[in-house]
């Protein structure tokens, strides 16, 4: 268990496996597991979710069994997976002295659906790859030794599934990658009072001065409980609210007189600029004892578009983003570490982006917590699946809305991307049930959060859309220029074919004057290795010619054009992608220093 010191530090250090509802109690149970493939399927059968056999395998988790850091790295096919784990009851229940806290287990991530079972006792099961869940496993807890099971379906031809990136083929093509199955982020404890908070969001109210914490519990208190909401920054107080409850779901607001002072406001404002970050401090008692105490943070800050603008706190901004695979040749979409999710974000920063385009991914907390500290803008999207079904569907819009409702208290989050080049809905031209699908993403996602921009279907065919995205991988940085530097131009665009060859609108939808952003476009491949299958949109011969081409390329879409922001595709080669500008390794092709001037269009 961690002590008070360490937990204070893990609010700072993005180390926590959830940032925003930090706890004093947890422990982390990554690491090796036994682990086993179950291609007959037979474990169910001969009764392995007892957690007496033992598994002939040893797996390291949180990386899945495709990738090299698992010690299994197999990307081959198999459909079930089996996962066992000895759990001391120290761990279990830490505290004697307190026989009513409950033990929760926590998975950030399991792709895709599950069964967990301890001591032969089924506990909870899940479906969805890519947003976590957690279990009260305390009544299920044995005197001695306890052993965590799992079994986890992830059948890798059902296109049905939310898979984004994930290849359905056995090995990787085009833009598709390796699979990621099974768990895929960290596995971990905590202990809590019987009544806890469950969730918390945030949102702020800048004309108001206001910020609004809205709370779930994990019941309805018998009596009256007291909450205790207090707002520092940097160690200085600057609001608080308490308020006695006796309902499960609860909101708390705090008035912030800083933010009243006109010319003092700004100082309080979260931007790419200023990434300031306002820490809170929960704490849930009964009758003066303490039941729960929770660390988290927040970020005053308004998102929008008005007049063709992308607006940040009322004022236009420019979006100059690039697009995050989030893919590691040695982990896939996990991560190798948490440190290297603070460099990534390091590295867009670094290159002069101030937006990062998250791509067919939910993005592991954690690389949210350092876009929030370190001030990296965020579009976020969600995996697609590859038909359109009634599953499809199902499934899409159940773990969207968990996905929304875990992420939007990150101030980092500008933009909700719940569809991506009509993946899943390809004949959305044509279809209305799938042009019906693409609105009710937008209106779900609306319903769920108000306050960001939301895009339909990103890139072409869109239906209702507050941001009009455009992808475009033209070589020929002049053949860009005069496409997208005058208002006639792009409404010619907008309002007929785009640039490969799809309709930008889908059935009576047309363009009504939104901000306008080139969300894919570049592609250079400038290959530092040798291999067949190797590729990009386009090529660079040298190091010298690579800077020119992002370089004239982002000129032809920055501020002097008639769009209001690009995403530059990509930041690192992606196994057979090869039109990163880093390599798969991140080690920049050319001089940092030259990347960055160029993406910043200061090259001559």
């Amino acid at each position: 268990m961690t002590n008070f010191n360490e937990f204070r530090a893990s609010e700072q250090d993005g180390s926590y496996f959830r940032p925003q509802l930090v706890r004093e109690n947890f422990v982390n149970l990554s690491g090796p597991w036994e682990f086993a493939f179950d291609d007959e399927n037979i474990g169910l059968k001969n009764k392995w979710h007892r957690g007496k056999v033992a598994l002939d395998q040893t797996i390291m988790v949180p990386f899945p069994p495709e990738s090299e850091l698992s010690g299994i790295g197999d990307t081959s096919f198999h459909n079930v997976f089996w996962y066992r784990k000895s759990i001391p009851q120290e761990l279990l229940q830490p505290d004697p002295s307190t026989p009513d806290q409950r033990s929760i287990l926590h998975f950030g991530a399991v792709d895709y659906r599950c069964e967990v079972w301890l001591n032969g006792s089924k506990v909870t099961q899940h479906e969805g790859g890519h947003v976590g869940f957690e279990v009260d496993i305390t009544d299920a807890i044995q005197d001695g030794g306890n052993v965590l099971v799992l079994r986890v379906e992830d059948d890798p031809l059902d296109v049905s599934q939310p898979r984004g990136k994930q290849d359905w083929q056995q090995d990787p093509h085009s833009i598709w990658y390796n699979r990621t199955s099974g768990i895929w982020q960290p596995v971990w404890l905590e202990t809590v009072s019987p009544l806890h908070v469950v969730s918390l969001n945030f949102s702020t109210d800048l004309p108001k001065g206001e910020v609004e914490l809205e709370l779930s519990l994990s019941g309805r208190p018998k009596t009256p409980v007291d909450l205790e909401l207090n707002l520092s920054v940097a160690g200085t107080w600057i609001g608080s609210v308490s308020v006695l409850t006796d309902e499960k779901h609860s909101k708390l607001a705090i008035r912030l007189p800083q933010l009243a002072n006109g010319q003092g406001h700004q100082t309080l404002l979260w931007s790419p600029a200023n990434p300031v970050l306002i820490d809170a401090d929960l704490k849930m008692s009964e009758a003066g004892t303490e039941l729960d105490h929770i660390k988290s943070y927040l970020g005053m800050r308004s998102v929008g578009t008005s007049s063709g603008h992308f607006m940040l706190n009322d004022h236009p901004v420019f979006i100059r983003a690039v697009l995050e695979q989030g893919y590691w040749p040695e982990s896939h979409i996990a991560a190798p570490s948490g440190d290297a999710l603070k460099r990534e974000v390091e590295l867009i920063l670094e290159l002069g982006f101030n937006t990062a385009r998250i791509h067919q991914k939910i993005e592991d907390p954690r690389f949210l917590f350092w876009a929030d500290r370190l001030g990296l803008m965020i579009w976020a999207e969600f995996p697609a699946t590859f038909e359109f079904s009634k599953t499809a569907v199902s499934r899409i819009t159940r773990e969207w809305t968990d996905a929304v409702l875990r992420d939007s208290s990150h101030p980092s989050i500008v933009v909700w991307v719940p569809l991506n080049e009509s993946w899943g809905v390809q004949q959305i031209t044509h279809v209305l049930e799938q042009q019906d699908f693409s609105r009710t993403m937008y209106r779900l996602t609306k319903s769920l959060d108000s306050s960001r921009p939301v895009i339909s279907n990103d890139g072409w065919e869109h239906t209702k859309s507050d941001i009009a995205t455009i992808h475009d991988y033209e070589s020929d940085p002049s053949v860009l220029t005069k496409r997208y530097a005058t208002k006639a131009a792009l409404d010619e665009l907008l309002s007929g074919v785009g640039p490969v060859g799809r309709r930008m609108y889908a059935g009576e939808h047309t363009f009504q004057s939104e901000p306008i952003v080139v969300s894919e476009f570049g592609g250079i491949a400038f290959k530092t290795r040798s291999r067949e299958q190797d590729w990009g949109y386009s090529s660079a011969v040298d190091e010298q010619d690579f800077a020119n081409k992002v370089g004239a390329m982002c000129i032809a879409l920055g501020p002097e054009s008639g769009v209001i922001g690009f995403c530059y595709t990509q930041l690192t080669d992606t196994m057979q992608e090869v039109n990163g500008l880093l390599d798969e390794n991140r080690v920049p092709k050319t001089d940092m220093a030259k990347l960055r001037a160029a993406i910043l269009g200061q090259n001559t």
